[in-house]
């Protein structure tokens, strides 16, 4: 479709990485697709239609108006680079109008980092995406999930979230929603400045004190 420069302002494709099947529901490996979700109970309903295929299902519809695509790959974390080509092919999308939501272990939960490029870091989804479209320039939001204290990281992204941590868990998907809604709307450079800094982990009230 083109692009008319990295701000994304006119974003076209927002894509939550995760496992598909009941076993994987609810692990921080899914908080792309919990994030999406979210997202998408703050859209109109009427202006999307659900589509599965490209080895995805996916919204397809406008918003703010302008096409917008949300897309759950189906072909488990490592591949999930052959879903969000195809469907980029399909569509005539440019990795610029593209943006990857996916975990972080390197973040802790409750913390978001928005970037306009980057490597894998280490991520199976990301380094899927970055060989199949030959380049690590596209959007990204990472979601912080924490890391376990043995270091065994296979066993934490699989793992379900806490009882102690929905709390903060609700508010970080209802952030990052809101920070997916802001870059549609202003930009991804507004939406960098007004979410990177936050901690939805803290208390209410301490982040904007230590923010001042």
């Amino acid at each position: 479709m083109g692009s008319a420069g990295n701000d994304l302002g006119n974003c076209v494709l927002i894509a939550g990485l995760g496992n598909p099947g009941a076993e994987y529901a609810g692990t921080r490996h899914n908080i792309g697709f919990m994030v999406l979700d979210r997202l998408a109970e703050h859209l109109p309903k009427k202006n999307f239609e659900e589509v599965h295929g490209c080895s995805s299902r996916y919204l397809r519809g406008t918003y703010a108006g302008r096409p917008l695509f949300l897309q759950k790959p189906e072909t488990f974390m490592n591949l999930s680079g052959e879903a969000v080509a195809a469907l980029m092919r399909r569509e005539e999308i440019d990795p610029r109008e593209l943006l990857v939501v996916y975990d972080d272990m390197d973040l802790e939960l409750g913390r978001l980092r928005i970037r306009e490029r980057g490597s894998c870091g280490g991520h199976n989804g990301i380094r899927s995406i970055i060989e199949h479209l030959g380049t690590d320039s596209f959007p990204r939001l990472r979601v912080g999930i924490g890391h376990r204290k043995d270091g065994n990281g296979v066993d934490h992204v699989l793992s379900p979230f806490e009882p102690e941590e929905q709390a903060v868990l609700e508010k970080v998907l209802s952030a990052a929603s809101d920070a997916l809604i802001l870059i549609l709307r202003r930009g991804i450079k507004q939406a960098m400045n007004s979410y990177n800094p936050l901690d939805f982990s803290a208390e209410p009230g301490q982040t904007e004190e230590e923010n001042r």
